[in-house]
């Protein structure tokens, strides 16, 4: 096959690229394809070689620098890095790490039903690869179960697709208010910054240490029980379950009996609404490892049955976990903002603020390739656990775009008899009230918006009122 007519998204068994002969391609992703490789010498045995499908992408340099960076038995090797020029004109970044042989985190614990003693070893080890890349100036911003593999001859879990991440000195690549990222693995304090009171910020928000172990605490909740925690969101249906009083409503240890209270502590731990409340990671590693020695022995009992209602399929779809809101209409999103602006204003009052605008109570997820594990912009380690799609030429964009519906949802609001929407920066489409966002629109359906004539939109909900027949009950404010 001519060097010029080869097409870095389908590239044929026995391609070069540098020292390395590709043999099958594993998974694609947004911006980046995964081949299984080897060494042309023979020396190397399999490697995983993620190879840009964009000319000119500067997210795998940056991901190779940081890899350089971070030493750590958790974090794959880097082997080898370069670029690829198919033809005059066109370069193409690639990079070399090992193959880790082995599932995505939470399908190794459908399969393998580990004990709470297992999980508080195994997030330690994820916790001291985030210390050794904080350690190194660097943040993942993407940590999640699909971007923890868990290798199959010892168990050891390793934290894979540091694509979406920075490092100190690094150059920005993107200027939208969100950075890469999973939404529903976001940190309470990134919500409240891009979503806070007046127009949106004039800088991105700049995701530290305390988003990844936040992150971390999201990924260990589902893995011990199947489920996410409620959003932080903070126009969420769910917001009125972040009141410190009414987080053990929700405990992992409330909707998983078998798990033990010490990781169940460790995981709210992870989630506090204050960052610095959460730890650094080396201080959340000692606690997990600490916990793991001290548990007794309720600590061995496997976390699930094998009988539990958990999601199934390799991408499952997002869940949360359900509480019985209190009978009180305050829990609504609107008044949610006034009844905690007091009881949270130590720090966490940002959280419950928002914009002229309503926003919808859940991030929207795109079906398909966008909605795995609840969404991903990442460049694509995850891509060696998914299946390879249709064959085609690769674009700028993402190819799944949802559009914005020819007729209202359920509760949205609607125009006035003029055909306009009250309120300020909200316009009107399709008989339904929109706000625009001014994000690209690559980034669109992560944000959970739809698209009309080359802009994203969000769907603005109908506040429902309380009633005000009888009297208050304090007991049931959140």
């Amino acid at each position: 096959m001519e060097s010029n007519s080869l097409n870095p998204a389908s590239l044929p068994s026995g391609t070069l690229i540098g020292r390395w002969r590709l043999l099958e391609q594993c998974g694609r992703g947004t911006f980046g394809v995964v081949y299984r490789a080897e060494s042309v010498d023979g020396t190397q045995g399999v490697v995983a070689l993620k190879l840009a499908l964009h000319p000119g992408d500067a997210r795998f340099v940056r991901e190779a620098e940081l890899l350089s960076r971070i030493h750590h038995p958790a974090v794959p090797r880097l082997l080898d890095h370069g670029q690829w020029q198919p033809r005059e004109g066109a370069s193409y970044a690639w990079l070399v790490m090992e193959w880790i042989e082995g599932a995505a985190l939470y399908d190794w614990a459908s399969a393998q039903r580990p004990s709470s003693r297992q999980v508080l070893h195994l997030l330690a080890r994820v916790a001291r690869a985030l210390e050794a890349t904080h350690a190194a100036g660097g943040i993942h911003r993407d940590v999640k179960g699909e971007n923890i593999r868990v290798r199959s001859a010892d168990g050891q879990p390793f934290l894979m697709d540091f694509g979406s991440g920075h490092f100190l000195g690094a150059s920005t690549l993107t200027w939208d208010s969100w950075p890469p990222g999973t939404s529903a693995y976001r940190a309470p304090e990134a919500w409240g910054f891009v979503l806070g009171p007046g127009k949106p910020p004039p800088v991105p928000y700049a995701p530290g240490p305390a988003d990844d172990v936040f992150a971390l605490g999201i990924t260990a909740y589902r893995l011990v029980t199947g489920k996410y925690p409620p959003s932080p969101h903070p126009r969420g249906e769910d917001a009125w379950l972040w009141h410190p009083e009414k987080l053990a409503l929700w405990s992992a240890s409330t909707h998983n009996a078998r798990c033990v209270p010490e990781l169940s502590a460790l995981v709210s731990r992870m989630l506090s609404l204050q960052p610095e409340a959460r730890g650094r990671a080396e201080e959340v590693a000692e606690a997990l490892e600490r916990a793991a020695r001290k548990a007794g022995p309720e600590a061995e009992v496997p976390l699930f049955t094998g009988e539990e209602a958990r999601p199934a399929g390799l991408f499952p779809p997002l869940q949360r976990v359900t509480v019985r809101p209190p009978p009180r209409a305050a829990r609504w999103p609107g008044l949610v903002a006034t009844s905690l602006g007091a009881s949270l204003a130590l720090g966490a009052g940002v959280l419950w603020s928002t914009r002229s605008f309503e926003l919808p109570e859940q991030p929207h997820l795109a079906e398909g390739e966008e909605a795995k594990d609840g969404g991903t912009i990442a460049v694509g380690d995850t891509a060696l656990t998914a299946p390879v799609a249709p064959e085609r030429v690769p674009s700028m964009w993402p190819a799944i775009r949802a559009e914005v519906p020819p007729k209202p949802f359920p509760k949205q609001r609607r125009p006035n008899g003029e055909g306009r929407c009250s309120g300020k920066e909200l316009v009107a489409i399709n008989g339904g009230c929109w706000a625009k966002l001014l994000v690209e629109l690559k980034d669109c359906d992560n944000m959970g918006g739809f698209v009309h004539k080359g802009v994203c939109y969000f769907p603005v909900w109908e506040l429902q009122r309380p009633s005000t027949s009888g009297p208050a009950n304090r007991d049931d404010a959140p």
